[in-house]
Formats: C-alpha cells, sequence, structure tokens
C-alpha cells in the first residue's frame, strides 16, 4: 500500500500550510485599519521595550523547544514513528514550548511594531495553536502511554495557565 499524497494531510500538512500563511500575516500584514488610533506615547516605547522582551524570551522558548526535541523534530503535528516521549527541559514548563514561544514573539512584534491588526493577528496565531496542539495530542496520546499524565501534571501553551 502507497503512502497517502501530501496533500491528503494524513500527517497534519494542512496544519503546517495554514502556520506558514498566518506567520506571513504576523509578519507582513497591514498593522492599523483606517480609523483606529495611532499608538501614542507611552504606550509606544512600552511597546517597544515590552514587544523586544517577548521577542526575545519567545524566540529563547522556541529554540530551547527545537533543541530539547532532538532527533523527535517534525515540521509536521504527527510525531514520528521512531518518536521519544519528551518531558524534560522546557517540556516540564510547557508542553508546546516550540508554539509558545512562537505565540510570545508574534505578541512582541505587534507590541514592537505598535500594531493593532497584528495583535489580532497574533490572537489568530494563539487559537490556531490551541487547535492544532488538540488534534497532535490526540496523536502523542495513542503513541505514548504516559501523556495523559503529562497533561494533567503540565500546562499546554501558557507555562502555569493554560
Amino acid at each position: 500500500m502507497s503512502q497517502p499524497s501530501w496533500w491528503q494531510g494524513k500527517r497534519g500538512e494542512w496544519y503546517v500550510v495554514v502556520q506558514v500563511i498566518l506567520f506571513l500575516l504576523v509578519a507582513f500584514g497591514p498593522r492599523t485599519w483606517p480609523g483606529l488610533p495611532a499608538w501614542t506615547p507611552p504606550f509606544t516605547w512600552l511597546g517597544f521595550i515590552v514587544g523586544g522582551l517577548l521577542i526575545l524570551l519567545g524566540g529563547f522558548l522556541s529554540l530551547a523547544g527545537l533543541l530539547g526535541l532532538g532527533s523527535n523534530l517534525t515540521a509536521l503535528p504527527y510525531p514520528k514513528d521512531d518518536a521519544t516521549f519528551v518531558e524534560t527541559g522546557p517540556y516540564r514548563l510547557v508542553r508546546h514550548p516550540i508554539y509558545s514561544g512562537l505565540i510570545l514573539a508574534a505578541f512582541g512584534w505587534a507590541l514592537w511594531v505598535n500594531g493593532w491588526l497584528t495583535l489580532g493577528y497574533a490572537l489568530l496565531l494563539f487559537i490556531f495553536f490551541d487547535l492544532k496542539s488538540r488534534r497532535e495530542e490526540g496523536w502523542l496520546k495513542e503513541k505514548f502511554a504516559g501523556y495523559g499524565a503529562y497533561q494533567k501534571r503540565v500546562r499546554k501553551l501558557i507555562p502555569f495557565v493554560y
């Protein structure tokens, strides 16, 4: 029996396509809408400072998540056949540190560029990663017997909160 085509999405390929579109929207989409008020001081410089910190923190968390996965890393949400269960490093704080870091960085970018619409795109990215992680966790529970207990112990996307 042959492998299904990528466009059939059996391993979560469409999640990756939507994710790339959302990244492009966050990075290059319109920042504001006509009629929305412009950011003014002190919010402009606070956005710059807090946004920069969130970008750095998000980048660090995503990188730590990438390195923590090691050979388990795949672009698709479906786990590799030879994957092992990782719950150390940043995975002790949050079940999806790569997604968490990208969400933090997206909100940081929105603050950095003082973009009302960019804040909305970052929120869409958060909602998307929440939905994507639900599907991914279904696959992880099928693959790893201890994943259900891990879900009860560690938050999904926001350490100690959600």
